[in-house]
């Protein structure tokens, strides 16, 4: 498979990471191995560890980093693991986190992986393909009230309901095994006056199957609740998200990490005793500049946040 290193918001990443400083950093979502590549190269004296449950991205990341030699260590570990990886290694305390959600661009275009409707190909949807679940095992086991919880909480999917039924009752004559089947039932399910527009009916539903089945979102909190856990005072996470789903759980948490006093405002003192344990480095998320957008559109939806340990 040819990962690329095509990376979002690579620069300000490594920006707000304060990787000129020098240091060990941590990439909690490898992926081809283009943000590290980034870390290593803005100061020569970087370490980074990176972090990922997707064999296909160890081993193409092992080839593109290996001009670094050992100023890289490489880990299959899924990214909620993370605290447990690095201290794990002896690596702990590091001076910067990162984590980029989602899926990668690689992903996306590897028709096997049955990550894309653009392909027709199993339905698949594993980053880790070690686990036994996949968005077929959803898809044809789920109960129809389940399926459609699945589509409308990870899916904002307005038509859950309606998609749920059409799968239960398609699955009820043959199993429901390929990208292109549900593509299938997406549309018929679908109102077509709520078919033409730039977005293809089924983004919805391929990406709550896809969150649901390697629990993307639980992952994010416990990887951001393990991010500030591996750094020194000081050291600095930043995340990039690709949906307002991931977004509000980084604007949440950041928000309580760099919150103080948390008592009603009409107590005369502070009883709570709560204080913040970092600050926030991005007030408003960091979008992809214009210039990348015409290089990677898919960078558009992308929001960056970070903050500082104190």
């Amino acid at each position: 498979m040819d990962f690329g290193h095509l990376s979002v918001m690579a620069r300000e990443a490594v920006e707000l990471l304060g990787c000129s400083r020098g240091g060990v950093y941590v990439d909690g979502t490898l992926g081809g191995g283009g943000h590290t590549s980034e870390m290593l190269r803005a100061n020569p004296a970087n370490r980074v560890i990176g972090l990922d449950k997707d064999e296909d991205a160890l081993k193409a990341a092992s080839e593109f980093l290996a001009p670094f030699g050992d100023r890289v260590s490489l880990v299959r570990e899924d990214f909620r693991n993370l605290k447990k990886a690095v201290e794990g290694i002896g690596a702990a305390p590091v001076d910067g986190v990162l984590l980029d959600i989602g899926v990668s661009s690689f992903q996306l275009d590897s028709a096997e992986r049955g990550f894309s409707f653009r392909f027709d190909s199993p339905l698949d949807m594993r980053m880790d393909t070690r686990q036994e679940m996949t968005a077929a095992t959803l898809v044809n086991t789920l109960e129809e009230r389940e399926l459609e919880s699945v589509l409308r909480e990870f899916g904002e999917e307005a038509f859950a309901g309606r998609i749920a039924r059409s799968i239960v009752h398609r699955r009820a004559s043959k199993p429901i095994e390929t990208t292109g089947e549900l593509v299938e039932i997406v549309l018929l399910a679908i109102p077509k006056k709520f078919q033409g527009g730039r977005v293809h009916p089924a983004t919805k539903v391929f990406q709550a199957l896809r969150i649901a089945v390697n629990d993307e979102l639980e992952s994010l909190k416990h990887g951001i609740t393990g991010g500030m856990g591996v750094l020194k005072t000081g050291g600095r996470l930043a995340v990039i998200t690709f949906h307002s789903l991931e977004d509000r759980i980084v604007k949440r948490a950041f928000r309580e990490a760099s919150t103080g006093c948390v008592c009603p405002p009409k107590f005369p003192i502070c009883v709570c005793g709560h204080k913040p344990v970092a600050r926030l480095l991005t007030r408003k998320a960091v979008t992809a500049s214009q210039e990348e957008l015409d290089i990677n559109p898919r960078a558009r939806s992308a929001r960056l946040r970070a903050i500082e340990m104190l």
